[in-house]
């Protein structure tokens, strides 16, 4: 039997186990499988290690996706996204500008193809604001667990929405979000006592601040420590 005469189901089985590049290649074969890699069952687990994969054609998001990852491994990348953008150079902010909207587009396209996801993780995506992931929140009801690691721009607003539009959260992970406070996850241990709260070393970094604000900051420890 060639393998094209097989049923769905059972090329659906086999292309399970393939990775996105191979699924491509093997639909590009012959319209037969090519029926495979667009059927959206096959895609409910996606896991990308960059940003600039999301750009690729190599992949079906639809609403059998339960499970999304994002990471960006490139540490080099990831120093010039992790400064603050008043302090960024002309350069670096090039380099930004070249990837700063990717994650937020693909995720406006998740609000609206996938109701049904279940799990999030963003790793390094020092780009995507609170609003990005509120709007998963309001647009995936049924989400259960939310994990936001080393996301500078990622602040307390995302725990108010947090409480007010994760219906269905029972894990969520804000790690190394320098701009999340001790007084945010105060509020979600309140207000929600049903999810699972941690937050590796975020509530006690430094947070951002534009430079008016440290000027300020500044005077105010030198008469502390004068007067102490």
């Amino acid at each position: 039997m060639h393998l094209t005469q097989l049923n769905q189901e059972c090329l659906l089985h086999l292309f399970s186990f393939l990775d996105k590049d191979t699924r491509k290649s093997l639909s590009l074969t012959c319209h037969r499988l090519q029926e495979v890699f667009l059927d959206h069952r096959l895609w409910s687990l996606l896991r990308f290690t960059s940003p600039c994969q999301l750009r690729w054609d190599n992949f079906v998001l639809g609403p059998s996706l339960r499970y999304l990852t994002i990471c960006w491994y490139s540490s080099r990348v990831l120093q010039v996204c992790n400064i603050e953008d008043w302090l960024k150079t002309a350069f670096q902010k090039d380099i930004c500008s070249k990837h700063e909207r990717v994650v937020s587009t693909f995720l406006a396209h998740v609000c609206h193809m996938c109701p049904h996801l279940l799990s999030l993780t963003l790793s390094g995506c020092g780009h995507i604001t609170d609003q990005d992931v509120t709007s998963v929140l309001r647009s995936c009801r049924k989400l259960r667990h939310l994990h936001l690691e080393n996301c500078v721009c990622i602040t307390d607003c995302i725990l108010e929405a947090v409480v007010a539009h994760g219906v269905s959260l029972r894990q969520v992970k804000v790690d190394f979000c320098r701009n999340i406070t001790q007084a945010g996850l105060q509020e979600v241990r309140e207000r929600r006592p049903d999810i699972q709260l941690s937050a590796e070393r975020s509530a006690g970094m430094i947070p951002d601040s534009v430079p008016e604000e440290r000027v300020t900051i500044r005077k105010t420890l030198q008469k502390v420590l004068q007067f102490s």
